[in-house]
């Protein structure tokens, strides 16, 4: 049942439509932006992921080498060495890189519909060998004291989750991988349950387990313990193969909100929706057998990895949450959920 109200204007942006952050480089598509509200503006902080221009005959990609500046490597097609099934990721002689390499870069708009870079606020790139392939879906938790930025690190040993925060986008401290390998897919509650900050994030365990959501807490948003596992993998269903926490959850009247994302064998992306305990987060009250959003449109089924919709972060508007959201691997749209509606669904 798919009860997402897309903007008709989606998608409202692509990588045309911005200029490349990283020289001699382009941008190959733009993915799953956090979002907060500052200086009366909304922001997307955008996944842009970059690569040089290809060559007919080669597949080359961007790195940062020991010394923290980046460089391109470089296999030819017809190397039968090269695994090059995967858009996202290239084999070569038993190593695994990334076709592209991301960043977080801030654009802002009046209208939440017409966004534009600031030359202000500049992009927030990778730092240090636990990024060196990257930096990728980051979520923004607005909280009391600043913003909490939960993202992605990539780089040839490890992917992690990291922690910024911030007051005013210009200035960031860095707190480094929060939670270790292999995780990923972390958000933040943007306030206190108790004593306690609580966070779900995906830790992977392909040999017993799987892509599982799972709740921590912690007294200070670093050190984090008494992790929970709160939602598994469901067989024949839309989330079968993998699912993963999507914003921060929103508090309603009956419990946590969370919008998820699950996929299925085939790689196909959707959005579900889970209802958490407002005291007891590890608590599932209600979860949706259906997807609240599937990839039914043309720039939602067709694109760098199609049939893909995944999001990061959603704004609050009375009764109507408001996501924006990566579509196909490639480009950002916007769609609104009534949150009533949800919640009947679930209940």
């Amino acid at each position: 049942m798919d009860i997402a109200q897309r903007s008709e204007f989606n998608p409202l942006l692509g990588p045309s439509d911005l200029s490349s952050g990283i020289k001699g480089m382009e941008i190959a598509c733009l993915l799953n932006p956090g979002v907060f509200e500052y200086d009366n503006k909304i922001w997307l902080l955008l996944r842009v992921a970059e690569r040089p221009v290809q060559k007919e005959d080669e597949i080359s990609f961007p790195v940062y080498n020991d010394a923290g500046e980046i460089e391109v490597l470089s296999f030819s097609k017809d190397d039968p060495s090269l695994d090059a099934s995967d858009s996202r990721v290239i084999g070569y002689k038993g190593r695994n890189y990334l076709t592209t390499m991301s960043y977080l870069r801030p654009v802002s708009s009046t209208d939440g519909i017409h966004f534009k870079d600031d030359p202000d606020f500049p992009p927030v790139f990778g730092k240090g060998v636990l990024e060196s392939y990257g930096i990728e879906d980051c979520r923004v938790a607005t909280t009391e004291d600043g913003y909490f930025l939960t993202f992605t690190e990539v780089s040839p040993v490890a992917v992690g989750v990291g922690l910024m925060q911030t007051r005013d986008w210009k200035h960031f401290k860095r707190y480094g991988m929060i939670f270790p390998p292999h995780n990923k897919d972390c958000a933040l509650f943007e306030e206190k349950i108790g004593d306690m900050y609580y966070a779900l994030h995906r830790p992977s365990s392909p040999e017993l387990g799987g892509n599982y959501i799972w709740l921590a807490e912690s007294p200070d948003r670093i050190h984090w313990g008494n992790h929970k596992c709160i939602a598994v993998t469901r067989k024949g269903k839309w989330d079968s193969a993998r699912i993963g926490a999507g914003a921060a959850p929103v508090r309603t009247e009956k419990g946590w909100l969370e919008i998820y994302h699950g996929a299925d064998e085939n790689n196909r992306y959707c959005l579900g929706a889970m209802l958490l305990d407002i005291n007891d987060p590890s608590k599932v009250l209600a979860r949706s057998e259906e997807p609240i959003m599937e990839p039914t449109a043309d720039y939602e089924k067709k694109g760098f990895f199609g049939n893909v919709v995944f999001t990061n972060g959603c704004l609050r508007n009375g009764n109507t949450i408001i996501i924006y959201y990566g579509a196909s691997d490639e480009v950002i749209c916007r769609a609104e959920f009534s949150i009533s509606q949800i919640l009947d669904i679930l209940l």
